[in-house]
């Protein structure tokens, strides 16, 4: 498959995940008496990436995210030539993603991205249950290398073919399920990036915790499958 495809694949893929996960946060969370809340928010961010890999995976692998990307570099299934263009994909993705959500949520009278967070991340005082900068850490590092862990094992060759999308898109609920009240849940520093530069303030003086962090944790991920789990046969 040509680079151009492969990355237009993690540019569809990663628009999606932040306008359907970061839009239910903006849009749909906190409506009054219908909002879907923290359970609905996750399912989203999970649909995103369960339909998006059977659309698209097959094209770039979909990925989705930079730290999945630098994951499965470290893991052996990734090439490093490829690292880069791959993150640039998907940082713009959610950058082009972030601005028509901005423009849905900006129909609303009175809508402050600034005020009202945007859905970024963040740890302290910005945490949604306000939480701690050694908490996040260690909740963002976790997340991310168990996602990464459960990538490598879903599509192992010894695995069920067909049933990765679901393994993948259904850990990232439950890591939203388990992170959201810490950190917004990142583990993914495109989606942080995105909506930070709309938010304009101190989600983006915190972006690098949630850039350094995930992409850390993934390369976790991919060393533990790759030196303790994956088979060695031929």
């Amino acid at each position: 498959m040509s680079m151009s495809k492969r990355l237009a694949a993690e540019f569809f893929g990663t628009f999606w995940l932040v306008i359907g996960g970061c839009g239910s946060a903006v849009l749909a969370a906190g409506f009054p008496e219908l909002g879907i809340g923290f359970a609905g928010v996750a399912l989203a961010f999970g649909l995103t990436v369960l339909t998006m890999v059977y659309a698209v995976g097959h094209i770039s692998g979909g990925h989705f995210n930079p730290a999945v990307t630098v994951g499965l570099c470290a893991g052996g299934r990734f090439p490093a030539k490829d690292v880069i263009p791959y993150i640039v994909a998907q940082v713009i993705a959610a950058i082009a993603a972030a601005a028509v959500l901005y423009v849905i949520a900006s129909g609303k009278a009175g809508f402050d991205a600034s005020a009202s967070g945007f859905a970024s991340n963040g740890y302290g005082a910005h945490s949604p249950g306000g939480f701690s900068m050694t908490a996040a850490l260690v909740c963002e590092l976790v997340m991310t290398a168990f996602f990464l862990i459960v990538i490598h094992g879903a599509t192992d060759k010894r695995a069920p073919a067909g049933f990765a999308g679901i393994a993948i898109g259904l850990t990232l609920t439950l890591i939203h399920l388990i992170s959201i009240p810490v950190t917004n849940t990142s583990v993914n520093p495109a989606r942080s990036t995105g909506v930070a530069l709309f938010q304009g303030g101190w989600a983006v003086e915190q972006l690098w915790f949630f850039w350094l962090v995930p992409l850390i944790g993934g390369a976790i991920g991919g060393l533990i499958y790759r030196h303790l789990l994956e088979s060695n046969d031929a």
